[in-house]
């Protein structure tokens, strides 16, 4: 599987995914601005003077993370990305996820999810990982709703840009398990 094959751009109905680009910088700055308390759990900050070293960070990411910008009818509403992880070709991570927090529990996170899944096995993948904070109780239960199963807790894992120590906790799901899920 090529990495363009993966990494393009996906959608569904009014939700696209599409590659981040420096077109995207604005409208993610005023995303993710929209909720500067939730960057407290994540491991890294995106607004204030963090978030153009951030982006910067997300455009030159390589191979290892590839971002795309979360558009619904043209707006962009936040982010996800391919991480890395495990035996290339087998194995990735979706991660960095955000959206606006107008959208959370409107069921766009699942959506997302679901349309990375389908295409990350259509590709061949065996194996999707999620990686949450152990403190993010929201995203553990919406990664649980998926279908992930729990595989244990990293502990100490990374130390956020706060200082705080986080335990993350490690979920997958394999392809047979996600093909069940979709009958």
């Amino acid at each position: 599987m090529s990495d363009a094959v993966l990494y393009s751009p996906l959608e569904d109905g009014d939700l696209r995914l599409e590659p981040l680009v420096e077109a995207h910088r604005e409208p993610l700055r005023a995303a993710c601005a929209a909720d500067s308390a939730i960057w407290e759990i994540y491991p890294f900050c995106y607004v204030g003077d963090y978030f153009d070293p951030q982006f910067a960070s997300l455009l030159n990411g390589g191979p290892a993370r590839r971002v795309y910008a979360v558009l619904v009818d043209g707006a962009l509403v936040g982010m996800t990305a391919w991480i890395d992880q495990g035996q290339p070709g087998w194995s990735i991570e979706i991660g960095n996820s955000y959206i606006l927090p107008v959208l959370r529990g409107t069921g766009l996170n699942g959506r997302i999810k679901r349309l990375l899944l389908d295409h990350a096995f259509a590709c061949g993948l065996e194996r999707v990982v999620l990686k949450v904070d152990a403190i993010n109780l929201r995203s553990r239960a919406a990664v649980r709703k998926l279908g992930a199963r729990e595989e244990g807790v990293l502990r100490h894992e990374r130390k956020t840009w706060t200082g705080r120590v986080r335990d993350t906790v490690v979920h997958a799901i394999l392809r047979d398990e996600w093909s069940r899920a979709a009958l």
